[in-house]
């Protein structure tokens, strides 16, 4: 072990100088043992942008494309097998390939693919949300986004107010309403603090001008709430946000924080909207409203409840879900489509039981206590957080607690840490807004595998 003050800047910036060069020695590395997967990106960037579906899925120098998955292993095109933290960032909490969802994939297959037409097992999934969820009424969509743009239409709707309130830094979907305040500089908070700053949108081709009807308090602070509700709850439709802040790792909220949103959020007549994209049937069999006690009035959903179909769901207070009979227009040709609706009824009523959250305890708490060590043996300045299938190492001492803490976390070690995983097996999320996400196929040798090659990374950036 070498002994370090990580108080003092020196340390720090010496073990970043020594991330920096193992970083550029591990993409060496990967270039040259993934060329099948630079030919592909090559091709593939003929027919589709940065080579890739999604945005999300664009690597430097490019990214790894995978060719099949196995229970908590996936292999890539080079024909590399790897443990799986990825998982489909955040989506695969049954695992790869696992009978029960492939089983119930097959028999909707072969009696119908797609109807347009609402099915008996839609309704039995709707059911099962409302019964998880503690929601009355669910409407389907076909992703995160749709479940958040939706959930932010039917408050507008329901409300007759026009002005939406999210967290600073947060993300909720790609749509323009929500392209606000989702990864400000320092510089752009500062100015925004003191009243000469400007909100620009997160993507060109929203208008600049939509920023008047979006709003941002930073995560944790429930005074910033209620002076903004004070000021200006009479215009705000809804208060939308994820209970854990999951896209700058994991921030767990403080005691009495959700509580607090709720009050102020009934007291101004606001529609508390919980963002359960990550946190559904991840951090509890309930999500954030089963782990925290507060009920949102809608709350949104899609990834892992739906067993790697693309699938998402919101729901909520009836009187609210209602209004969508009323006028407020929510549609789409691929809601509640047969295949997607048989993946998640097997996912959430016969692979994610309550046995799979006790597996999810017992071997989250042996990676996060595994890589703790880790740390706290080389003195990395990082903490683990640990949260049923989800959890991450964030490269900074202290918790954090807001958007405006996780800008003091250190990405020359995220990045190096990234490329040594990966280059030894472990698959995860590029980018260190990231989690892992363990499915019920791991066991305890691919999380003891992954503490080993972390545990050599964590000397490997001391020394």
């Amino acid at each position: 072990m070498t002994e370090t003050n990580n108080d003092t800047g020196a340390d720090i910036e010496r073990m970043s100088a020594r991330a920096r060069e193992i970083y550029a020695a591990e993409l060496a590395v990967l270039a040259g043992r993934t060329t099948a997967s630079s030919a592909l990106f090559e091709r593939a960037s003929r027919s589709m942008p940065m080579g890739v579906a999604s945005s999300f899925q664009a690597a430097d120098p490019y990214p790894i494309y995978l060719a099949r998955g196995q229970g908590s292993r996936v292999w890539d095109v080079d024909g590399t097998e790897y443990f799986d933290y990825h998982n489909g960032f955040g989506s695969m909490a049954v695992g790869h390939a696992h009978p029960k969802v492939v089983e119930a994939l097959g028999k909707a297959a072969r009696t119908g693919t797609h109807f347009a037409v609402t099915t008996a097992a839609a309704v039995d999934l709707a059911e099962e949300l409302c019964r998880r969820f503690r929601l009355d009424r669910v409407r389907f969509t076909n992703s995160g986004t749709e479940s958040t743009m939706d959930a932010i239409r039917v408050a507008r709707g329901a409300t007759g107010r026009d002005v939406i309130c999210k967290i600073e830094g947060s993300y909720h979907g790609h749509h323009d309403a929500v392209m606000f305040s989702v990864t400000p500089s320092l510089t752009l908070i500062e100015k925004l603090d003191s009243g000469h700053g400007e909100q620009f949108p997160a993507s060109r081709g929203i208008p600049t001008g939509m920023a008047a009807w979006t709003l941002a308090v930073p995560y944790n602070d429930l005074a910033a709430v209620e002076q903004l509700f004070e000021a200006r709850g009479s215009e705000i439709a809804c208060f939308i946000i994820e209970p854990v802040m999951m896209n700058i790792g994991i921030v767990l909220p403080r005691p009495g924080y959700l509580e607090g949103l709720r009050d102020l959020c009934t007291r101004h007549g606001v529609v508390l909207i919980f963002d359960e994209v990550k946190c559904g049937a991840t951090i509890a069999a309930g999500g954030a409203i089963e782990r925290f006690g507060v009920q949102p009035d809608l709350a949104c959903f899609a990834k892992s409840i739906a067993g790697g179909a693309p699938l998402g769901a919101f729901g909520g207070r009836a009187d609210l879900m209602d209004e969508i009979s009323k006028g407020i227009a929510q549609q789409g040709t691929f809601n509640g489509n047969p295949l997607a609706v048989a993946a998640g009824l097997a996912a959430l009523t016969e692979v994610l039981t309550p046995d799979a959250y006790e597996h999810f305890k017992a071997i989250g708490s042996r990676l996060a206590e595994g890589c703790q060590a880790a740390v706290s043996a080389q003195g990395i300045p990082a903490h683990l957080i640990d949260l049923g299938c989800k959890g991450c190492v964030s490269y900074r001492a202290e918790p954090l607690v807001d958007y405006r803490s996780f800008l003091e976390t250190n990405p020359d070690l995220f990045d190096a840490s990234w490329a040594w995983l990966v280059n030894r097996g472990i698959f995860m999320t590029p980018g260190n807004e990231e989690q892992w996400t363990l499915s019920v196929q791991h066991d305890e040798g691919a999380i003891d595998r992954f503490v080993e090659v972390f545990s050599d990374f964590c000397l490997a950036v001391s020394s």
